[in-house]
């Protein structure tokens, strides 16, 4: 093939590719403000325990005498729902005193920068995203070839909060009584983490457990080269640590994960409205379908290197 030709070639294989970038960014761009930061109704989900969130995206409260905990911000535009869901609760964002995340994903850190504006809480982060979360968005490999596609759209950037504290796997945060513990249950990102809390209802202590996500995005490599140097490794870890966890109550960054609007409807039925949400088997079963599409993931990228 003459030179000329190659190249001509390659000009062409490269417009392609640059238009379908393009159209994926627009599309992408157009999903998220589609979906996103959509009001809900805030509820009592136990004792001290209520969801602040937006339909689809979760953030919870853990109220205290000390203060209370919010876990996740969601969007940036979500961040005023959250402040309202709060005061329609019979609660005030300033005494939100701590700011938890559980990935550097923009539905979910988005609105944290405007929350702790409005509450002065302190933020911790794990030490996994704080790279990711100190640049607003930039740098998550564990996106795999999706993150061209949302730097273009502008869907995975997001306002970069202060980030005041940053903790390792294990690390319990504590605000008088309230105590959570961090569960780095990497692969989704980095530092993702999934939060164990005591939940006290009546005279019942429940074991509520928020996990951060078990996602593996599409075309992220599991295989050499990997998409971050031990991806795999850190979801197969993630599926052993929360297995291990005695969870009573199943949450989860994004309410379809554990079922929430029918858990919700479900209440009304429930002998004690706590009831739907204790729910080990479906926690137990959203970890085992999130193996399962991981191994047969990785069973072909495997039989693709060979």
């Amino acid at each position: 093939m003459r030179p000329r030709t190659r190249r001509r070639r390659w000009m062409i294989a490269l417009g392609v590719a640059v238009t379908l970038v393009v159209v994926l960014g627009t599309l992408w761009r157009s999903a998220i403000k589609r979906n996103r930061s959509v009001p809900d109704e805030p509820f009592r989900i136990a004792g001290n325990l209520y969801y602040v969130g937006a339909t689809g995206v979760t953030s919870f409260l853990l109220t205290g005498p000390e203060g209370d905990v919010l876990i996740d911000g969601g969007y940036p535009e979500t961040a005023p729902l959250i402040v309202a869901s709060i005061a329609k609760l019979g609660f005030d964002i300033t005494d939100v005193k701590v700011l938890l995340n559980t990935h550097a994903h923009s539905d979910h850190a988005g609105g944290l920068r405007a929350l702790q504006e409005a509450s002065g809480a302190e933020l911790w982060v794990s030490e996994g995203d704080a790279d990711v979360m100190a640049a607003g968005g930039a740098g998550d490999r564990a996106l795999g070839p999706l993150r061209f596609f949302g730097y273009l759209s502008g869907g995975l950037r997001f306002p970069a909060p202060r980030i005041d504290h940053t903790f390792k796997d294990g690390a319990t945060i504590r605000l008088g009584p309230i105590a959570l513990t961090a569960h780095v249950t990497a692969g989704h990102t980095r530092g993702c983490t999934s939060w164990s809390f005591p939940v006290r209802d009546g005279d019942r202590e429940l074991l509520a457990v928020d996990i951060c996500s078990l996602t593996l995005f599409p075309f992220v490599s599991l295989v050499q080269p990997e998409a971050y140097p031990g991806i795999r490794s850190d979801f197969e870890h993630s599926f052993s640590e929360l297995r291990s966890l005695p969870a009573d109550i199943f949450l989860a960054s994004h309410a379809d994960m554990f079922d929430m609007n029918r858990k919700r409807a479900g209440r009304a039925r429930a002998k004690d409205p706590v009831d739907p949400f204790v729910d080990r088997a479906g926690y137990l079963r959203y970890i085992d379908r999130s193996e399962a599409r991981f191994r047969a993931v990785l069973a072909k990228q495997q039989g693709h290197s060979q």
